[in-house]
Parts: structure tokens; sequence; C-alpha cells
């Protein structure tokens, strides 16, 4: 994955984190950007560094991606104490058979 698309994958992870989803005033946006901006190299110039910035970028974004994704199944799965039998049935995906009167 290329520097720019860890880039705007990091934004967007810290866009979804936030409460309002603006990163406008983010001091962490703003960090990320600032170091982005430090390991920056172009064509004439390779700099070991800036493949160090774009790992450590890479686990970054693994790591909100996967603090976010476990936010959602807690939310989800988390126990709020008795489920009823229909509840129990559709978290796991059974429908209950119909009584025909």
């Amino acid at each position: 994955m290329s520097g720019t698309k860890v880039l705007r994958s990091l934004l967007h992870e810290l866009r979804k984190a936030s409460p309002n989803g603006c990163i406008k005033d983010s001091l962490a946006a703003r960090y990320i950007l600032a170091q982005y901006k430090k390991y920056e190299t172009t064509d004439q110039q390779h700099c070991k560094a800036r493949n160090e910035a774009v790992f450590l970028g890479q686990t970054y974004l693994t790591y909100l991606s996967s603090l976010r994704n476990y936010t959602e199944l807690y939310h989800e799965f988390h126990g709020r104490g008795e489920r009823t039998v229909k509840d129990t049935a559709d978290l796991v995906g059974f429908k209950l058979p119909t009584d025909p009167k």
C-alpha cells in the first residue's frame, strides 16, 4: 500500500472515531500530516525512514480499524441480561416456527 493510500485511510478512520465526524482541529490528524510531510520523498531521493513511516502508518491503521470493529461487535453482542427465545434466534440467524391457529 502506498503512503498516500495509508494517509487517506488513517484520516478516514480518525474521522469515523471522531464524535462529530470532523478532524479539522484534531491533534492526531495534525501530527499524522506533519509526519507524512516530514518524510516526503521525490523521485530523486530515496529515504529509508519513509518506508518505516509507511509501515508505522499501516500499523496504526490496523489498530484503529480493529478497535472500531471490536467496539461495533461489543455493542451488538454484549449481554444485556436475559434475552427472549426470539431475540436469541434472530441473533444467530434462525427463524422460529409459527403456530397455525
